[in-house]
């Protein structure tokens, strides 16, 4: 990789900066680094899925349908804030690849309800076992106590009005209850 200077960064000008805020040139090592760890952990999927066809969208949706079986399809497009359009390319896809099934609803039958095949659980799993060799590797790098503390800096990189929602999806999966 060539040598980047930081320097060069453009400031913006004293009228639009907040004396409170740091620096936008103060934390650029850090939007680099989120840019790169991003790049890593969703390219071993990518590796996985370019063979099949499919892209990050597969991988995103086969996520939350594998962790949250009978899922509906509205709550799945609030969690991607995707269009309906292309939840339903996605989707489609997946269906006739066959590694999701979506079903009517018990007592609504207009709903839409995903449900992953053992083939979707397969890959899914796939997905999970290699992001998180990467997310423990990093950490066992990072020190004792480090798994709480990227939990809360995590967190608080969403926005804070989705913060309880999120908190309760991935509190539902791990009780293996679907999200309401």
């Amino acid at each position: 990789m060539a040598d980047i200077n930081p320097t060069l960064a453009p400031a913006r000008p004293e009228s639009q900066t907040d004396a409170s805020a740091p620096r936008p040139d103060s934390l650029i090592d850090l939007i680099e680094l989120l840019f790169f760890a991003y790049r890593d952990f969703v390219g071993d999927p990518d590796d996985i899925l370019a063979p099949l066809g499919f892209g990050r969208a597969h991988h995103r949706v086969l996520h939350f349908v594998n962790r949250h079986p009978g899922m509906r399809v509205t709550d799945l497009l609030d969690i991607l804030r995707i269009t309906k359009q292309s939840l339903g390319r996605v989707l489609r896809e997946l269906v006739d690849e066959g590694f999701v099934d979506s079903r009517a609803g018990e007592s609504d039958r207009r709903q839409r309800l995903l449900f992953p095949t053992p083939k979707g659980q397969a890959l899914a799993g796939e997905f999970i076992a290699i992001q998180s060799r990467r997310i423990s590797r990093a950490l066992e790098e990072c020190g004792p106590g480090m798994r709480e503390d990227a939990g809360r800096f995590l967190m608080a990189m969403i926005d804070p009005e989705d913060r309880a929602g999120v908190d309760r999806l991935i509190q539902h999966a791990e009780r293996g209850r679907r999200p309401r």
